[in-house]
């Protein structure tokens, strides 16, 4: 092993502390006392600062509370007084003095408070204190544009200037039960007292704190520097005595001058020397590779405080010894000259720039990684490229070689074409250019060029076909989604406009339907009031016919007038017969029709229903018959009942043929009595069902038009048994019969009377 290896293993040997720990040690403690001394005075600077603004916003924020808490004790102070003078005598002049002074508070005239009783013409009655010129008037003394003698406590407390120029702040309260004022002034003077000798005290308290500093200050900055250096240098010969084995530099870098430990010297094989020795003495054993200066005018450019760099020097004995200087560049003194500060380490070979070892891992390290590099020098001649960046251009192998310049390179190269080249935004400067490229072969490629310390250039190229086509993906699915919200806000206008026809459609809807329904009603009231007009002289026709059909009082003479009154009188019975129906499908419709509730036998109705149009059936030899129970009980209105299956037999009976059938079948289901009439009559068509039951209608056909009727039995019976709480069906089949049951609970519903709803 030579001389050299063995240095070099001897320093790999040394444990603790380890040597790249020792400048962080140096640069730390050497210029600490000089870091100490320059930042005090800007330390306290900082702090006299943010004092003086603190004591600032103090001043200005107790100035506004005490004028605020001024203004808050004279509304007090009138409210109070205002209170108390309502209850004095201000009858005579003699006693609004004394009102004054016995409604005012305690304390009411303290720090310059004055008090001013005035009467409805504003002249001043009395005031407290007493000193100086009374005032006649609150005018003269307020002005007369002020709104406090017009408003009063509306006003508030204002701050405003007075006729004789005294800025003031003033309230006026009118006094309860009188025509009088009570106004209290206070000079703005006389209410900050006390916060202008509060703030005396603080700003000679801040000012006497600056001026301690002030000497502290002048004594760290003109007694530490000549303590600094002496702190220096006993640390620096310290650590040059327990670390034989690794080199102290300190150097000025502004004046070239170094001085190296005695350890330093002793790894170079020379005789330690105590004095500063010039650059060019170093620069003389420097290795002609290592451009040592050049590197540290870099990081003085850079503005680098670590320096780590790795350098030759040659030894005493001939040999090139490999060391590695690792410290911190700081500036001291009152010049703020540049120091570079540092520990010099033997260093492994393979970490100095040539060697063959170090050249050969990193290429290694360059040829596995998965993009395309090439690294130039300053001269624009090739320094190492990998295999990726080879097949990427075309090159043979002949022209890769170190040193080869770039026109060579460039002349030898088969450029990929160039499809798209896209700018990669923040990517562009002098030292550095970024872009994206997508060759003909659709592969896209992201380049990075960027210029290295020495001046040269180093290109990196990676394949980003996958993230394009990613992105692409991306892009059409966010076109798409821009598309659906696009088509889903054109359905929402949609939406919205056909809601807003669907509410107009509501609002005309309820408009007409409020207009049929006051419609509906003015021809019920106008039915029923025609009704009963006409009821009156309707029963007088047809007494006096009936009792020109008796010949009450004589005969008539000629038979025909006999006959005259019975068509009379028939035709009069029938229309009154319709006058009641319609007066009482108008009360059902208008919710005017009650129900009297009993318990009722529904067979026994039936039975005397039956009897009422027995003459009528007898007369076409038409059968009626009625099978069941003989009692079926239910809570119902008898009358209304009674109404309902006159109405339904008759009809029965009417549109019977003769010979023919009506049958009633009487029998329970659950809670419910059912009534069925059946007929052998003329039946309904399908189509004409559903126009039975409503008003005034009535299925045409040849026998209706030989039948007198108004149209309203069936709706009046249909309304009667659902006021019941039941329903009313009609099955038929034209030719053959018609069937009508009709549905009623057995047991009424809670309460005792039922309307039906005037929309039903």
């Amino acid at each position: 092993m030579s001389r050299t290896d063995s240095a070099r293993g001897g320093s790999l040997s040394i444990a603790a502390p380890r040597w790249h720990d020792l400048p962080e040690i140096i640069t730390r403690h050497l210029p600490s006392t000089e870091l100490l001394r320059r930042s005090v005075p800007i330390l306290i600077a900082t702090f006299l600062a943010l004092a003086t603004i603190g004591v600032a916003f103090q001043i200005v924020g107790s100035k506004g509370a005490s004028l605020g808490s001024a203004r808050e004790q004279l509304a007090l102070l009138a409210d109070l007084t205002s209170l108390h003078l309502k209850d004095k005598d201000l009858s005579a002049s003699t006693s609004w003095q004394a009102a004054l002074g016995s409604s005012l508070p305690k304390g009411a005239t303290k720090h310059g408070r004055i008090a001013l009783l005035a009467d409805a013409e504003g002249a001043i009655q009395a005031r407290a204190p007493l000193d100086g010129e009374a005032p006649t008037n609150l005018l003269t003394i307020l002005g007369p544009q002020q709104p406090l003698t017009v408003l009063g406590a509306d006003a508030g407390v204002l701050r405003m200037t007075l006729v004789d120029g005294t800025d003031a702040i003033v309230t006026v309260r009118n006094v309860p039960g009188t025509d009088a004022q009570i106004a209290f002034l206070q000079p703005v003077a006389e209410a900050l007292a006390g916060w202008k000798r509060g703030a005396a005290i603080e700003i000679s308290v801040l000012t006497s704190a600056a001026f301690l500093l002030a000497l502290l200050t002048a004594g760290l900055w003109y007694l530490a520097p000549a303590e600094a250096c002496a702190v220096d240098g006993a640390l620096t010969h310290e650590i040059a005595e327990a670390l034989p084995g690794c080199g102290i530099w300190r150097w000025n870098l502004a004046r070239g001058h170094i001085t190296w430990s005695a350890p330093m010297c002793k790894l170079l094989g020379l005789e330690p020397r105590d004095s500063a020795m010039p650059f060019r003495v170093i620069a003389q054993a420097l290795h002609p590779d290592d451009d040592l200066r050049g590197k540290v005018d870099r990081h003085l450019r850079e503005g680098e405080s670590v320096f780590d760099e790795s350098f030759r020097l040659r030894h005493a004995e001939g040999n090139w010894i490999y060391l590695r200087l690792r410290g911190r560049i700081t500036r001291a003194g009152a010049d703020m000259e540049p120091h570079l500060t540092g520990v010099a380490v033997m260093a492994d070979h393979d970490l100095v720039p040539g060697s063959a070892d170090a050249n050969a891992r990193l290429r290694d390290a360059v040829e596995s990684i998965s993009e395309a590099f090439v690294l130039w020098d300053r001269h624009n001649r090739l320094v190492m490229c990998n295999s990726k960046y080879q097949q990427f251009h075309g090159l043979p192998e002949a022209v890769l070689r170190p040193g080869t310049p770039y026109e060579e390179i460039l002349a030898s190269a088969s450029e990929p074409m160039v499809r798209k080249r896209v700018i990669v935004a923040g990517g562009q400067d002098d030292d550095s250019r970024t872009y994206e490229a997508q060759i003909e072969d659709g592969r896209w490629l992201h380049i990075n060029e960027r210029r290295t310390r020495d001046g040269g250039y180093v290109s990196v190229g990676t394949d980003i076909t996958v993230l394009k086509e990613s992105q692409h993906r991306l892009a059409e699915n966010e076109h798409q989604l821009r598309q659906s919200i696009s088509e889903l806000r054109l359905s929402r206008r949609e939406l919205e406009q056909q809601k807003q026809q669907l509410v107009d459609l509501a609002e005309k809807y309820a408009l007409e339907k409020n207009r049929a329904e006051a419609a509906n009603r003015a021809k019920s009231e106008f039915l029923a009031n025609i009704s009963h007009e006409l009821r009156t002289p309707l029963n007088a026709v047809i007494g006096f016919s009936e009792v020109m059909q008796q010949a009450l009082f004589g005969s008539l003479g000629h038979p025909k007038y006999q006959e005259y009154a019975r068509d009379i009188h028939e035709s009069g019975a029938y229309l009154l017969e319709v006058i009641n129906d319609i007066l009482d499908m108008s009360k059902i419709e208008a919710g005017r029709m009650s129900l009297n509730i009993t318990s009722v036998d529904i067979a026994d109705i039936v039975d005397d229903s039956m009897k009422v149009v027995s003459k009528a059936a007898g007369d076409r030899k038409i059968t009626l018959s009625r099978h069941g129970p003989a009692r079926l009980m239910l809570e119902a209105d008898r009358r209304a009942l009674k109404q309902i299956f006159l109405n339904l037999l008759s009809n029965a009976v009417k549109f019977t043929r003769d010979k023919g059938n009506v049958n009633v079948h009487l029998s329970r289901a659950k809670d419910m009595a059912k009534i069925a009439i059946k007929d052998t009559g003329i039946g309904i068509p399908d189509t004409d069902i559903a126009k039975l039951g409503r008003p005034f209608e009535q299925v045409e056909n040849q026998f209706s038009k030989s039948h007198q009727g108004s149209g309203l039995g069936l709706a009046i019976s249909r309304a009667l048994v659902e006021l019941h709480g039941g329903s009313l069906q009609i099955k038929s089949r034209e030719g053959e019969g018609t069937t009508v049951i009709c549905m009623l609970p057995i047991k009424a519903i809670a309460h005792d009377e039922i309307q039906l709803a005037a929309s039903a």
